[in-house]
């Protein structure tokens, strides 16, 4: 249920942040959010939630395939909960219902992670694999991921990495995590 407040918050981002783009420095609209800056198509944020500092990093693909595909927002994100001692939590959503059971493929740069999926979302498996997949992605010039949707469309979705890394680093910063 966690982590489908954390899609939901995401997407509300994605859709606001169009708007806050002009003055990082606002808060969403309707939202206790506030923007910390963005780089590249990639956008940092910090939240409270429970008296506790929530911070994301959200990004769009810059290329989805196949473009006939109906599909809601796409975005990849990565999040720390510093409170909970969960940091650089992965999360992809693919604006469609995966197929049941199925996994989603990430590849960085050619290096390979299998993701589990579960409605619109695809994540790593434990903290480990979290902490590898961004310690890839903040590496990275680009990471492709593909998924089948649960009418059997299969998908691509292309993300630059231009940028990610400074947006990561503003997370950081603001939750206080050390690299």
């Amino acid at each position: 249920m966690q982590r489908f407040a954390l899609v939901l918050a995401a997407v509300l981002l994605l859709a606001a942040s169009d708007a806050v783009a002009a003055d990082p420095g606002t808060a969403a609209p309707g939202q206790g959010v506030n923007r910390l800056g963005g780089v590249k198509g990639w956008d940092a944020y910090v939240d409270t939630v429970k008296g506790a500092k929530v911070c994301y990093v959200i990004g769009k693909p810059s290329k989805s395939e196949p473009v006939s595909a109906k599909r809601s927002v796409i975005f990849a994100s990565v999040t720390h909960r510093p409170a909970e001692k969960r940091l650089n939590e992965v999360s992809f959503n693919s604006g469609y219902l995966f197929k049941e059971g199925s996994d989603a493929d990430l590849a960085v740069d050619g290096k390979k992670f299998s993701l589990f999926t579960d409605k619109e979302g695809a994540w790593t498996r434990d903290a480990a694999g979290d902490k590898a997949v961004v310690e890839a992605l903040a590496k990275g010039k680009q990471a492709v991921i593909k998924g089948v949707s649960a009418r059997g469309t299969a998908t691509t979705d292309t993300y630059s990495l231009d940028g990610f890394a400074q947006a990561l680093a503003q997370i950081d910063k603001a939750c206080g995590v050390k690299r």
